[in-house]
């Protein structure tokens, strides 16, 4: 059995691990559990990853180990075989989910072992724009404002018509009103910015650029999906305390002011895997009528740059969902 046809069958069982996942938190679309809705997708997704035919290392997952009793950085998962490092974000949008929101996804990607970037779970402040700006080159330390100049006069287009996509977080006040000085519009999200930077990508979706700080196992998913996808992502790790230092330096991280692209954050060959959970722009949420649930999600490689996007039906009478 050849290596690509390995990979080929560990894409299509990626795509079934987030369908699960999905399927369960999807019970607890607006319901105002955070929590709830959390939880069910990491039980799901844990479930499914341990009866895989892979060694499976979690290098990017729900915390460390005395913070996530499940799916915690470093746990081992699959029954044996190909060795894999594993990164995963089981909800994505936690928030979103709970208040029946849009753009929530059960995330996982996978790369060959030392793929991912191995960081604590802490802010990243992270710049991403999609395969149609691939070409500009900036400077990812400058102000805001100059970088949404670059962005205007490499793509031809007015700084008014450019799209600039920030969570909607206090810690943003000072970049949103850099951005709005420029006339450059804005789209302010509650949460999911995996989401937020795939749809720098995506055509219609109306979004040019990412800006801000977010966690830092989302910046390294992102940046496996932009592997496959095209496009840049920039990520500089942000140290509030010497104890947030200490857990970088313990996990090998010596330059702590380094500013990681995209091939920093995920390198070699790179599998990524998303199920819509909610709608959002590029993947439907999770439908369930009676017995029958229908799920949409997409899977990629970046050795092909093969993109495949995957409409499930399944029977609820025969295989209900892990709740």
């Amino acid at each position: 059995m050849n290596k690509q046809f390995l990979d080929r069958n560990l894409a299509l069982e990626a795509v079934r691990v987030t369908e699960v996942a999905a399927l369960s938190s999807s019970l607890h679309m607006g319901r105002g559990d955070e929590n709830a809705a959390d939880q069910a997708a990491v039980n799901a997704m844990r479930s499914f990853l341990n009866n895989l035919s892979i060694d499976g290392k979690i290098v990017i997952g729900e915390g460390e180990r005395d913070k996530a009793p499940m799916l915690y950085i470093g746990e081992k998962v699959g029954l044996g075989g190909l060795k894999v490092d594993i990164a995963l974000d089981p909800l994505e949008g936690t928030t979103i989910t709970a208040h029946g929101g849009e753009n929530a996804l059960s995330v996982l990607a996978m790369a060959n072992e030392g793929g991912f970037l191995h960081a604590p779970d802490i802010y990243m402040h992270k710049i991403a724009y999609g395969k149609k700006y691939e070409g500009l080159e900036i400077d990812p330390e400058s102000p805001a404002d100059q970088i949404v100049y670059e962005l205007s006069k490499y793509s031809s287009m007015k700084v008014e018509n450019l799209v600039v996509c920030i969570l909607d977080r206090s810690r943003h006040q000072n970049l949103i009103a850099l951005v709005r000085k420029t006339g450059a519009r804005i789209k302010l999200i509650t949460d999911g910015d995996v989401s937020a930077v795939i749809a720098t990508t995506v055509e219609d979706s109306g979004v040019d650029i990412y800006l801000g700080a977010g966690g830092s196992p989302e910046g390294v998913l992102a940046a496996a999906a932009l592997r496959c996808l095209g496009g840049k992502i920039y990520g500089k790790l942000l140290f509030p305390n010497d104890t947030d230092k200490q857990r970088a330096s313990d996990m090998g991280i010596t330059n702590l002011n380094k500013i990681y692209t995209t091939n920093d954050l995920a390198s070699g060959e790179v599998m990524f895997a998303a199920t819509g959970v909610t709608d959002g722009t590029l993947l439907k949420g999770v439908r369930i009528k009676n017995d029958i649930a229908t799920t949409h999600s997409v899977v990629m490689r970046s050795k092909t740059k093969t993109i495949r996007f995957v409409e499930a039906s399944h029977n609820l009478s025969i295989k209900p969902i892990i709740n």
